[in-house]
């Protein structure tokens, strides 16, 4: 293990744990962005915890979910429902616009909202690529049970299966549910991996890694638990060059994130359908 991250927890109407970026490092693979969201709940007949129409460029947004269910609608149009193992998709490429909101029946029957976003920065020879979406159930999503543990293969292959889930850069992302006394050593060769720990604790090559920490793994890592965990391994091949960050918009060029925020700010986006409620460009 090369680093060990602590969550950041914020508020945004509701709680989340933020791993990527850190000032410790910015991603793993592709991944610049990791938020565990909630569980929270949310009063009936409110709009506490939507997120109202925001927009990306550069980046692709992976939602997946470990309880509740939550609506997407997007610029293209798209109206999607997504509920606990399906994997939702958004290349937003030169710019996408979404908004995220909580169902009525989720309020009206009080269920925990629950699952971890992450962002996937795109190679900068398609960073501005049409923009686009894909959905994928629970059932088309595989998985594996092995002795001592099971696992969904979200993104990549692993465990002899192949997800349907395909990105612009090799990508890693899997959940695995560790039982009582579990050992994996994650052999992804070329890849920066690291895991979150969603559940429980692990130890890796004996040194533990605590309930919603991030450690960044090195390569023969033994990953092993007592009591039983569960864990989000992710990564992929390094990108080439820098990316910045600005809001919701990253890029390999600073000055594509400044046109983007006064393409936000001047009307440039085209919004979602039907939607008029927007967040303003942080000042």
């Amino acid at each position: 293990m090369t680093l060990l991250i602590s969550p950041r927890v914020q508020d945004i109407g509701f709680t989340v744990k933020r791993l990527l970026p850190s000032r410790l490092q910015q991603r793993v693979g592709p991944f610049i962005f990791v938020d565990h969201m909630g569980p929270a709940q949310f009063e009936s007949g409110t709009t506490a915890g939507d997120v109202r129409q925001h927009p990306h460029i550069g980046l692709a947004t992976v939602t997946y979910l470990f309880s509740g269910a939550m609506m997407h609608k997007d610029s293209l149009g798209v109206h999607q429902r997504i509920e606990p193992g399906a994997i939702n998709l958004m290349t937003a490429g030169s710019g996408i616009v979404h908004s995220e909101r909580i169902p009525d029946d989720a309020r009206d029957k009080k269920i925990d909202v629950e699952g971890i976003q992450t962002w996937l920065a795109l190679p900068t020879d398609v960073e501005d690529c049409e923009p686009s979406f894909v959905h994928f159930g629970a059932d088309q999503i595989p998985s594996v049970n092995l002795p001592t543990m099971s696992a969904h293969v979200l993104i990549g292959s692993a465990f002899g299966i192949v997800s349907p889930v395909e990105t612009a850069s090799v990508t890693t992302y899997i959940d695995l549910s560790l039982g009582a006394g579990a050992q994996y050593t994650p052999d992804f060769p070329r890849q920066e991996l690291a895991i979150y720990v969603a559940f429980g604790s692990v130890t890796v090559n004996a040194e533990e890694v605590p309930e919603f920490h991030l450690a960044v793994l090195n390569e023969n890592d033994v990953i092993e638990t007592v009591s039983g965990a569960r864990i989000l391994l992710l990564g992929g091949e390094p990108l080439t060059g820098e990316r910045f960050i600005h809001w919701n918009f990253v890029s390999s060029s600073r000055d594509k994130l400044k046109a983007a925020g006064e393409r936000w700010t001047s009307g440039g986006f085209a919004m979602v359908p039907g939607e008029t409620d927007w967040i303003p460009l942080p000042t």
